[in-house]
């Protein structure tokens, strides 16, 4: 027999495919207008001409980048990447082995570790202390200032416990008769089962290395260790465009009409954002069940 909807489910579908188009389009269309500003020409941009595609295509801005600025876009795409990839495994390493023993019941330590994580999640030692903390360990001006501080968050080991909690414990018992310690259980059968989790909060991380830049105004002075953040910042929140890195050319581009600021700030958004837009499909399949856990069971 056929399931037939009934009247009010059908209403339901087209409300909610309504509101989900609507929402898409709200989501997707700062991204379309920000990629057709850094591709418009300026009397288009003066004009305020510029809506869902380019007008008078002009990629004048993406040659300076990739010229003018190349090596601060070099220096500044290895840094993120390596601040990226080094917090997300050290994240991932340190969160997955707490989450694993505070899973197991019989853990002694269990009870207390739990309460002072606990305890991190509604105080923090303030951002003064913070910079104290980091000075007095030499981590100032040093790439191990982005990777180290902040790479475990108590929230995201109570995800991880949570999601290892519900591994069947016939798995762990099996393997203890057979003579396996706790960290090859940890790294044989645990892991690789908990791929929905890792790739769902792998790419949390990522995106939130990825973006951030505080931490490196606040604690890297060498450009050469600046995330490409920083330099997104410049151009984009200092405003600093007629005389970035100390070249005129940018004042006689935009003396000439050849380009508008905004095409250089666009584009440098544009820049920054990509490599971002291109991890996502690789974690895809996972992403959904690991939000599903962490939103109902976390």
């Amino acid at each position: 027999m056929v399931y037939k909807p009934t009247k009010g489910e059908r209403l339901f579908d087209v409300f909610n495919y309504g509101f989900m188009i609507f929402l898409m389009f709200i989501m997707l269309y700062p991204l379309v207008y920000v990629i057709s500003l850094s591709m418009s020409s300026p009397a288009a941009i003066n004009a305020m001409d510029v809506t869902f595609y380019p007008k008078g295509f002009n990629l004048n801005a993406y040659f300076y980048i990739f010229t003018e600025t190349r090596d601060y876009i070099v220096f500044g795409y290895r840094n993120t990447i390596i601040y990226a990839a080094a917090n997300t495994l050290l994240m991932l390493v340190v969160t997955s082995l707490v989450a694993y023993a505070l899973s197991i019941g019989d853990f002694v330590l269990k009870k207390p570790i739990t309460i002072i994580l606990s305890i991190t999640m509604f105080f923090s030692g303030g951002l003064i202390p913070t910079y104290l903390l980091i000075r007095s360990l030499n981590l100032i001006n040093t790439m191990w200032v982005m990777i180290l501080p902040g790479c475990v968050s108590a929230y995201t080991v109570f995800v991880f416990r949570t999601f290892f909690q519900q591994l069947p414990v016939d798995l762990r018992e099996s393997a203890i008769i057979d003579g396996a310690n706790d960290f090859f259980i940890w790294f044989r059968i645990t892991i690789p089962l908990s791929k929905p989790i890792i790739a769902t909060y792998s790419l949390f991380n990522i995106v939130g290395v990825w973006n951030s830049w505080f931490g490196a105004l606040l604690y890297l002075k060498d450009e050469h260790l600046y995330p490409i953040q920083m330099f997104l910042r410049r151009i984009v929140v200092n405003m600093q465009i007629n005389t970035m890195y100390g070249n005129t050319e940018v004042a006689s581009m935009l003396a000439m009409g050849k380009v508008h600021s905004k095409n250089i700030q666009m584009s440098m958004i544009v820049i920054a954002l990509l490599p971002i837009l291109f991890v996502y499909p690789f974690v895809q399949k996972h992403f959904m069940k690991g939000v599903l856990i962490g939103a109902i069971k976390g």
